[in-house]
């Protein structure tokens, strides 16, 4: 039976449970999900944080799933949530919001006992609640079946995508039958979530905003508490027991920095837990439940627990960090300020983050309180208030201890009985921290009016822009030295050489007085005064590396004008030879026009050697190699009138070589021309395959090198003469490397 209080279209099985709970009247985002044109079409629902929006689509999607919920078969609904501290508080909501009515739901998140999970789901599971990834596997599995799905709800789905679920989402949903209903739940709209909804959502969906901006967390008092750097930390102790809140939630943005805080807490006698995404999904659980069941009284976290927990008697919220952005900000405080609840969420500020407070909260459009921290005296007087109201007030005692204060009081003076209570008072809460104030209101920002500076002076500075003098260094520097406030200074023109400031008429006396006789500013910076204003053309600006002109790149022409030669290279304007009596492309060293430009210019360059007309181009790297060895092959009869036969060899003193100067070089020199190009490789070997040994007997140390009366070769070289003849050993001390072909 409904109470009259209640919408008469709400279902009756949920009037009967919502009743039974407590609800005396719906939250305008529940009251919307009942309107009659919403029924059974696609929305986006944006909502103010801790409106009910839980209960909200738990009513959104009873029209669809309560006719359905009793029939044997698939899930009938599916809620996909960004976090896993999210997903199951979203499954304990509807387990009391749909278990009267017989519904069994499932949860799916990561971190937990997969196959509990399947079990769950094959046991006849109508409404699945879970996280995408897990989801995911799931259905990749085949443990998770999407055919019966008549309502899909996406809570948080800004988060979601944020988080980088898109292609999860979009396979959960392409999964699910086309005709079902899909509710997009999010604090804010991003182009981000138009994107999903226009490829996911039936055409004609609804877009639903509640809450306006001006109403967006007006339950909760903004607070920023100056503090010194160094007392950050400290001042968290002082916050809380100054607020003395049931519950508490402290955010910081790393992990690191939410176990530090939390053992510096439980160090001063504070129940305190930790959630991060460093510890398991069991700890993180069981850390939640304890601040449920009052083991625990405050919860350092990162943003991990951000969005969507939902914890009764969360009155503070403290931001020991500040947050990256105004959506983060009020994602983190509206932990509480729930349900009608009043709530405050103190932002511990310090010099070096004074800035960026005022920005956050500026872009957030709220309304702070800044002010300091409170300081130990500040706790104790609020420690003093809170005990006389407590012994004040009526306090039900059962009768052993009626009798048992009566005695007390009887013989104890009352001095000495109140002094009792505070010692015991005292010692049953956390002493304060001695810290530091400070007030980090933001100075009024005031815009410089736009006008004549006024009767001035004109001050030189020895450094300029080649010592990488800027108006932004000069400013502090004449300030301090001067004793003048930027005020009192107009231009400053800073030149190549020397820099110019323009200081007011009334300060400039005492400016130069400040800097004394010799005007020095500091080491290596002077001051002149000047008699006027400065040449422009002192402080003009030049680019750097400047040089005139630019010249022209050497491949451009202007007209028929051709560039100069070169390398001392002859102009090739004049008339060529024509194409058919062009030499052969055969080049020698002697062509290299570098070589030209280190030996000076020479009156008849030499002649290219004509390649010979009977010589035919090989067609196979085989016949190549053939070739190449006849025609380079060592015999007296291919040897030129230069190279000569020397004396045969005789025992003795062996005379230097030019490979000396080289590791492993023998004192032998190397006779006759050397096989292949100038400078390069030896011939190949001939018989067989070039990259084969040729056989043959090896000699003790030295091998013929072709006719009579030829010198042997020195040990390490290897013979191009008879073939099957083998080269020398490349083991032992003496072995000498050879030389690749």
């Amino acid at each position: 039976m409904t109470l009259p209080s209640l919408p008469a279209a709400l279902p009756q099985a949920l009037a009967e449970t919502l009743a039974a709970r407590g609800y005396a009247s719906l939250t305008p985002v529940q009251e919307e999900m009942l309107r009659p044109d919403l029924a059974g079409r696609d929305m986006i629902v944006s909502a103010r944080t801790g409106s009910g929006k839980t209960v909200a689509f738990g009513v959104a999607l009873a029209e669809r799933v309560l006719p359905v919920l009793r029939v044997p078969g698939p899930p009938k609904a599916l809620i996909i949530a960004p976090t896993r501290e999210l997903a199951m508080q979203v499954r304990r909501e509807f387990e009391w919001l749909y278990g009267p009515a017989g519904g069994l739901i499932a949860s799916c998140v990561g971190g937990m006992d997969m196959r509990r999970e399947i079990f769950t789901l094959e046991k006849g599971a109508q409404i699945v609640v879970g996280t995408p990834g897990r989801l995911v596997d799931h259905l990749k599995r085949g443990s998770l079946n999407l055919s019966g799905i008549v309502g899909v709800v996406l809570d948080e789905a800004d988060e979601m995508l944020d988080l980088g679920f898109a292609e999860d989402l979009a396979a959960l949903l392409s999964a699910a039958p086309d005709d079902k209903q899909t509710l997009m739940f999010s604090a804010t709209v991003p182009k981000a979530i138009e994107k999903l909804a226009a490829g996911q959502l039936r055409p004609g969906f609804e877009r639903v905003s509640v809450a306006g901006g001006e109403e967006q967390h007006a339950d909760i008092t903004y607070d920023v508490a100056g503090v010194p750097h160094d007392d950050a930390e400290r001042a968290l102790v002082n916050i809380l027991r100054f607020h003395e809140s049931e519950r508490a939630i402290i955010f910081a943005n790393t992990r690191a920095a939410v176990a530090r805080i939390a053992a510096r807490l439980g160090n001063r006698g504070f129940r305190a837990v930790a959630l991060s995404g460093e510890l398991s999904q069991s700890e993180r659980t069981h850390a939640l439940q304890a601040l449920r069941d009052g083991r625990a009284r405050v919860c350092v976290a990162t943003d991990v627990a951000a969005r969507g927990i939902d914890l009764k008697g969360l009155d503070l919220v403290i931001h020991a960090e500040l947050p990256g952005s105004p959506e983060t900000l009020k994602h983190r405080s509206g932990r509480t300020g729930r349900a009608g609840r009043k709530g405050t969420s103190v932002l511990v500020v310090t010099p070096r983050t004074r800035a960026k407070a005022d920005r956050i909260l500026k872009m957030a459009g709220i309304d702070a309180n800044w002010g300091s921290a409170p300081t130990a005296e500040d706790v104790r007087a609020r420690d003093a208030e809170r005990l006389v109201e407590a012994v004040g007030g009526a306090v039900e005692l059962e009768e052993d201890d009626r009798g048992l204060a009566a005695r007390i009081a009887a013989d104890c003076d009352p001095v000495a009985l109140a002094a009792t209570v505070v010692s015991f008072w005292r010692a049953s809460n956390s002493a304060p921290e001695e810290i530091g104030s400070l007030n980090t209101a933001p100075p009024p920002r005031e815009k410089r009016a736009v006008q004549d500076f006024g009767a001035s002076v004109w001050v030189r500075l020895s450094k300029g822009r080649r010592e990488r003098a800027e108006a932004r260094w000069i400013l502090p520097k004449i300030c301090q030295a001067g004793g003048i406030t930027r005020e009192e200074i107009g231009a400053i023109r800073v030149g190549e050489a020397a820099s110019f400031v323009q200081i007011a008429e009334r300060a400039a006396g005492g400016f130069m007085l400040a800097l004394g006789p010799d005007g020095v500013i500091e080491d290596g910076l002077y001051a002149t005064k000047l008699d006027g204003a400065p040449d422009p053309a002192e402080y003009a600006y030049t680019p750097p590396n400047s040089k005139g002109p630019k010249k022209p790149h050497r491949g451009q022409r202007d007209g028929d004008e051709r560039p100069a030669p070169r390398y001392g290279r002859e102009d090739k304007s004049v008339a060529r030879a024509p194409r058919d009596a062009k030499p052969s492309k055969t080049e020698t060293w002697d062509d290299k026009p570098i070589l030209e430009a280190y030996r000076g210019e020479r009156s008849e360059p030499k002649a290219p050697k004509p390649r010979a007309e009977a010589e035919a181009r090989p067609k196979s790297k085989k016949e190549f190699v053939a070739k190449s060895y006849e025609a380079k092959s060592h015999t007296a009869k291919d040897r030129s009138e230069t190279d000569a036969p020397k004396a045969p060899y005789k025992a003795g003193p062996k005379p230097s070589s030019k490979w000396t100067d080289k590791p492993g070089a023998g004192t032998a020199k190397l006779s006759g021309k050397p096989s292949g190009k100038p400078g390069g490789k030896p011939g190949t070997k001939p018989d067989g395959k070039p990259w084969e040994k040729p056989k043959g007997p090896k000699s003790a140390g030295f091998k013929a090198h072709g006719g009579k009366g030829k010198p042997a070769k020195a040990q390490g070289f290897k013979s191009h003469s008879a073939p099957g003849a083998k080269g020398p050993s490349t083991k032992g001390p003496d072995a000498r490397p050879t030389r690749k072909s």
